[in-house]
Order: structure tokens, then sequence, then C-alpha cells
């Protein structure tokens, strides 16, 4: 009788005792899923494709592990990011799921900052970039053409102390972004070259050919990069000018990004003809070498809705260093009229002091045209 109240009395405790441990369990489990969905939701997804691209590479049989130990998440978190990465085309597995072989997918991209005392502009593109991504030939030339040439224009130039490098590869472009915290493109030129008005700059940059360090450059990196690209934006000294390929106007003003330094945005579309061969020979004379023999002049940079083109002031500036080249051609458009004195100096005067320079007027409107005949020399009938 005493044993069977016992046992009875020891069956009440021991339900009690796991009705407790169960409500605890429960309990846990409800914070795990709380804490999961918290988490989930304070992670932002955009964060992750700065670094996702090199991971998938470099941890294609582990990745889940990878974000784990980088994001401090559950493995079923991990799992979760995976698939919304997989779904907006980040990352594609070419495995099944218990044996995964991510790869980057159509959207690729690698950011990184680097301390710009004893960097060299190669490195980073051979070993931090051009393993993640897969460009056709020609654009993939381009890109390390521009790519190089930005990097040492920050190390060279910027007199900053780091530079932040993106690139990325969506299904139609690659798109570079170079930032450094240096002290600006328009106040180096400004203190080099004595221009204080950006637009000034930006004329002689138009130009090709200018450089503060002769003994080192030629001043065909900036120049060169930006014919390269489908879309160009420099950004300075809360100033930008943009360049689009399709626009014949050339160098026009933009909208300032509030960052300290320079930062110039790159990209190419990668169904593009164009090639970097084709690029640098057709500013040769004769198209075909390599030369750096003929220039553009964009005469938007000199003009806006409340200053026109009439002073012999402004066509000695359109001209400055057009000695350099053989040929020199004056771009009018978007330019509706323009004045007698400015036309003579640049068309006549100018003409004949630089005698070795072929001044020629292109994308000139009726009335443009007509002023700029009457003051050039009549031609042998």
């Amino acid at each position: 009788m005493f044993s069977r109240m016992m046992m009875r009395i020891f069956d009440v405790y021991r339900h009690r005792i796991l009705t407790r441990r169960l409500g605890r369990l429960l309990c846990l489990l409800a914070n795990v899923l709380i804490f999961e969905r918290l988490n989930m939701a304070r992670i932002d997804l955009n964060s992750m494709t700065l670094w996702i691209t090199a991971a998938a590479v470099q941890h294609p049989h582990t990745l889940v592990q990878e974000i784990m130990n980088r994001m401090a998440v559950t493995r079923q978190t991990a799992h979760k990011l995976i698939k919304k990465l997989m779904a907006v085309n980040w990352l594609i597995n070419e495995g099944s799921p218990r044996r995964p072989h991510f790869k980057p997918g159509l959207l690729r991209q690698v950011v990184r900052r680097y301390e710009l005392a004893g960097l060299t502009e190669d490195r980073p593109w051979s070993q931090d970039f051009a393993p993640f991504f897969t460009l056709p030939a020609q654009v993939q030339r381009m890109a390390q053409h521009a790519f190089c040439e930005l990097v040492n224009n920050a190390i060279d130039h910027s007199e900053g102390s780091c530079v932040t490098i993106s690139l990325r590869q969506t299904p139609n472009q690659v798109q570079l972004l170079v930032s450094d915290d240096g002290r600006g493109l328009f106040d180096k030129i400004s203190q080099v070259f004595s221009i204080g008005d950006p637009h000034a700059a930006m004329l002689e940059l138009s130009k090709g050919k200018l450089t503060g360090q002769p003994e080192r450059h030629t001043g065909r990196g900036l120049f060169f990069t930006s014919k390269l690209a489908d879309v160009f934006d420099l950004h300075a000294n809360d100033v930008a000018f943009q360049h689009r390929e399709w626009n014949r106007a050339g160098w026009l003003p933009g909208r300032p990004l509030k960052h300290h330094g320079t930062s110039v945005y790159f990209s190419i579309c990668l169904d593009t003809q164009r090639t970097l061969d084709s690029i640098l020979q057709s500013f040769s004379l004769n198209g075909s070498g390599y030369g750096f023999e003929r220039t553009v002049v964009p005469l938007q940079l000199v003009t806006n809705g409340q200053i026109g083109l009439e002073s012999r002031a402004q066509a000695r500036r359109v001209a400055n260093r057009l000695s350099q080249f053989q040929r020199a051609e004056v771009d009018f458009a978007g330019i509706p009229y323009v004045g007698h004195s400015f036309v003579d100096e640049l068309f006549r005067v100018l003409t004949l002091q630089h005698a070795k320079t072929e001044i020629i007027p292109i994308n000139m409107c009726p009335a443009v045209a007509a002023m700029v005949n009457s003051v050039r020399e009549p031609q042998a009938v």
C-alpha cells in the first residue's frame, strides 16, 4: 500500500518535472525562432553582395559555414540567406542540396579598401578582382586598363591615405567605382596649373595630355579611360562632370557626390563593339597608329545659358595647349550662336600662330557655320 502511494507521488512529481522541462524547452525554442526572425530582419542583403562573389569562388563547398562565421548566424539563417541570394541571381548552385557547389551568378561584385602607401595598381586587379569576374575578352582588357589607370591616379596624384574600389558585373554591364580620400582633382589642378575654375580645368582635361608630372606621366590615362566608357562620371571638390558615349556634346555638368576626395565611375556594356585598340588608334592622325596626335575640344564646357562664346579671351583658353597636337577638332555641338571676336581669334589669329596644328570646327549649326566661314581664309578654287 505504502509503495503504491509512493509510486503515485513519484509519478506526479515526474510529470510536473517533465512538464516544466518541456515548457522551458518550448520557451527556448520560441526564443530561438524570435531571435532568428529578428536577426533575418536586421541583415541587410545588400551588404552581403559586397563580398559574396569572392566568398562563393573561394568557398564553393563550404559557403554556408563561411556565412555563419562572417555574420554570426545559425546554419538555418545561412541557408535562408543563400536561398534569397540565389533568387536574385547573386549565386547559383551546381551541386545538390547535400553536396552543394556554389558559384557567382549573373550579378557579381567585389569591394575593397586599400591604404595608398606602398600600393601598386596591378596587385589589386590580379589578386582581388580579376579572378572573380567573367567578362568578354575585349571588355576584360578595357576594364583592366581603366582600373589600373584610375587606381594609379589615386596613388600618384590624390595625396590621400586610402582608396576604395568597387567592381560590379550585371547581365549587361561592368561598373567600376574608384574613390580616394585625397584633396580632390580640381583642387590639385588649381594648385599645379593655376586654373581655379573647375569648368576651365575640365576643358583642359578633355583635351588630354594634361599632367603635373611630365617626367612620369603623359596625360593620357584619364582621357582615354573616359573614351572607353559608355558612362563616365567624375566627382571632386563639390563639382561633377559626366561623359556619355552616345551624347555627341561630350562633357556635361553633373550632380556632385558629397564625398571628400575624387570619385570616378566607369561602366561599359558587355556587348560593346569598341575595343581598347580602336579607341587608342582613333586619336592618331591616320586612325591606325598609337600616337596621341588628335584631340576634340568640347565647347559646351566654356559656355552655358548665361555665357556665350563672344570674347577673344575665351578663344585663347580654347586654344591653350593645342600646339601639342597635329589636329584639333573644335566641337560646336549644342552651341546655337557664336560671336565674331571668338571665331576670329580662334580660326584666324591663333591658326596663324599655331601653323603646325590644324584647327577644324565640327558639329556646327547653320548660324555658327556662317560666322566661322566669315573669318576663315577663302578656300582655293
